[in-house]
């Protein structure tokens, strides 16, 4: 899997904005948002019920992450085709601020190494990516347990004072001073 101050793989995936057919569809890359910091968020599979929980919650974070001048892109291995299916079908997917990427030839997943071995599904992995391009942080969880958005965006404060945070640092607070 890559790391911490590794460089976010070249990617160019289709994905989906909206739910009208007509305006839906667009393509992200690696360049896409150039300057700013990227949350990239994978998810195993559409249809499933612990990942609507979790898009919806980075849904509701969405203007936070930009007011720190952050996107969010959520990927899984489903087509966009999927992803405009269930969007349109779940109310807490409808109005999504963010692009829904689609994997479908496991690229992505698999040049970061966040594919479960077994299901082929993308883990529930979490990379924040500064504007340079390279990996601040990584998180990933278990296909049956949901990750915290309020949590990414927590590190991503802490990662942008660009200073010591000690544990459970909250925005505003005193960093550590070395002596």
């Amino acid at each position: 899997m890559l790391t911490i101050g590794c460089k976010i793989p070249a990617f160019d995936l289709p994905a989906v904005v909206s739910t009208d057919p007509a305006t839906a569809f667009t393509r992200i890359t690696r360049e896409s948002a150039p300057g700013q910091w990227k949350v990239i968020f994978f998810w195993p599979k559409d249809f499933t019920f612990v990942c609507p929980t979790e898009i919806a919650a980075f849904g509701e974070l969405a203007g936070a992450f930009a007011e720190r001048d952050a996107v969010i892109y959520g990927v899984s291995t489903d087509s966009e085709y999927v992803h405009l299916a269930w969007r349109r079908s779940h109310p807490d997917l409808e109005t999504l601020p963010f692009p829904m990427l689609a994997d479908i030839k496991r690229e992505l997943s698999a040049a970061l190494g966040v594919l479960h071995p077994d299901e082929g599904v993308a883990l529930r992995a979490t990379f924040i990516v500064d504007p340079a391009g390279f990996i601040r942080f990584v998180s990933v969880n278990d296909l049956s347990v949901g990750r915290n958005p309020q949590e990414v965006l927590r590190v991503l404060d802490a990662l942008r004072t660009e200073a010591l945070c000690p544990c459970n640092w909250q925005k505003g607070e005193d960093v550590l001073q070395a002596a």
